[in-house]
């Protein structure tokens, strides 16, 4: 019960991070009810494949890889592809965090040299400090994740003390300023439910345990939802909607986020308490995908190559590109998550969807099966791949660009 208790923080503690800061930053063109249309929505088809990867799970080791789960139903070519796009998706995810961290970081502390040496050293000892966790084990990241994640709750709650009641009734009736960012804002939102890199890592710490995962991605999912709209309510109820697009226009990154917080509503507790908030949730979020990209690493050494690395070398491949990318890349923040969304829908639609399929024509009678059956396995395929193909309609310019 406890792993289990932990398995579900990590999978709340995963998502709350940059999806969820990055929210206001890519909803305040759009208004609260559209908003909370598109996070229910979403929140619903991935929690729907996350347990699809439960299902599959009943049928392999239970310290196998994606990669060696596609391995297994679609042979080496399933392998390649799978693991390519796990691995692109979680090192720009990672990538998201780590410029995120940092430039939070780089605000609480004294110039040095230039601006951007000062951030470029906030996001080396970002990375350096907490990547040291995911290189001791995964159960020093449960603990450390229990402790921000309480910490964070709190922190939540003094923000919506402060925040609730100067909502505004008319801020929360704001319209979309255009229909078709529902659609540019959704590879976004998407990777707000992006907890599905650390699926592996969370059945091999519960040893194959196919109820408990289970448990932990129904609860911990539904906790972040609920964490989600009351976030938004909160944003979208103090914010105005024209003075909010404004700031953000003039700093789109997570620090334009408290800027705003601290101007609209003039209380510097306020906006400490949301800085320090955005710090530990992308913490926390830093923590799960950089353990999904470790083991992800690690799995593809010793299945494929036969490599056995040390800890030491998988931290290195973990967290070197990412560091590169913030560091050429400072304000990359909302880019990286637009490039993890794009890559998130394959892996956590397209591809649980493919295993199932394979699964249930070999397996007839597993003892767990994800509800629905074939047609709404056809809808999720659908839905995912449409997601996919929306940065390259944005990019062509048939659909609007969202802030940052």
């Amino acid at each position: 019960m406890n792993k289990t208790a932990g398995s579900t923080l990590l999978v709340s503690g995963t998502m709350i991070g940059a999806g969820m800061l990055a929210m206001p930053l890519t909803s305040a063109e759009i208004g609260f009810s559209f908003t909370l249309v598109l996070l229910i929505a979403l929140w619903g088809l991935l929690t729907y494949t996350a347990l699809l990867f439960a299902e599959i799970y009943q049928t392999a080791e239970h310290d196998a890889g994606i990669g060696t789960l596609a391995a297994q139903y679609f042979g080496r070519a399933g392998r390649i592809i799978a693991t390519v796009v796990l691995l692109v998706f979680l090192y720009a995810l990672l990538s998201a965090y780590v410029t995120g961290g940092g430039s939070i970081l780089a605000s609480s502390l004294p110039t040095i040299a230039d601006k951007e040496t000062t951030s470029k050293l906030a996001i080396g000892l970002f990375t350096l400090f907490f990547g040291a966790f995911i290189i001791i084990g995964t159960k020093s990241v449960d603990g450390i994740n229990r402790l921000l994640f309480f910490i964070m709750l709190g922190t939540l709650l003094l923000v919506l003390c402060l925040m609730l009641p100067k909502v505004s009734l008319d801020n929360l009736m704001a319209m979309p300023l255009d229909n078709a960012l529902l659609l540019s804002a959704s590879p976004i939102f998407f990777t707000s439910f992006g907890f599905h890199g650390s699926i592996p890592s969370l059945n091999n710490y519960l040893q194959g345990n196919v109820k408990a995962l289970r448990f932990s991605i129904l609860t911990g999912s539904t906790i972040t939802l609920i964490f989600y709209i009351v976030w938004q309510l909160s944003t979208h109820g103090v914010l105005s909607q024209t003075l909010f697009l404004q700031i953000l226009k003039d700093d789109p990154t997570l620090n334009g986020l408290v800027n705003a917080s601290l101007q609209i509503t003039g209380s510097p507790i306020l906006a400490q308490a949301v800085k320090i908030f955005s710090a530990l949730a992308l913490i926390t979020s830093f923590l799960g995908v950089s353990l999904g990209l470790f083991e992800c690493i690690e799995d593809l050494l010793k299945r494929s190559f036969n490599i056995s690395a040390g800890r030491l070398s998988l931290g290195a491949l973990t967290f070197l590109p990412p560091l590169l990318f913030a560091f050429f890349y400072p304000q990359g923040f909302v880019l990286a998550l637009s490039y993890a969304g794009q890559m998130f829908a394959f892996y956590a639609v397209v591809l649980p969807v493919a295993l199932v399929w394979k699964v249930r024509k070999q397996h007839a009678h597993l003892p767990y099966r994800v509800a629905g059956g074939t047609p709404m396995l056809l809808l999720v395929l659908v839905l995912g791949v449409a997601i996919t193909l929306i940065p390259f309609i944005m990019r062509a310019g048939y659909l609007p660009q969202v802030i940052g």
